[in-house]
């Protein structure tokens, strides 16, 4: 994942959030993975570089080893960019047509 160092995690909490048995967890996919990118093309091809980061597929805290992916640091900062758009999409959209209140509630 993106390092500190560099400010991409500037606010987050999400390193606090990870289990204190991260390493090992991390360490076991990227074996299952074989130390490859899992991410696919379009056309069904695998992506050949090595995979450096591991991803949770479904946002959240969800860290069974079935929400995890191994993505090279490529492809991960690609995932995490269409992830924020889309987050922030759907932020604009709620504040251009906030719910209406229920009118046995008003």
């Amino acid at each position: 994942m993106a390092d500190i160092v560099s400010g991409q995690w500037a606010g987050s909490d999400r390193k606090a959030r990870l289990p204190s048995n991260w390493a090992k967890l991390r360490l076991r996919v990227l074996r299952r993975d074989g130390h490859r990118c899992v991410h696919t093309f379009s056309r069904g091809q695998r992506c050949i570089a090595d995979a450096t980061d591991v991803d949770h597929i479904k946002a959240g805290d969800d860290h069974s080893l079935s929400n995890l992916q191994s993505l090279c640091r490529e492809h991960h900062k690609l995932k995490t960019q269409q992830e924020a758009q889309e987050g922030k999409r759907r932020a604009d959209a709620r504040a251009r047509y906030p719910e209406a209140k229920h009118p046995g509630l008003l």
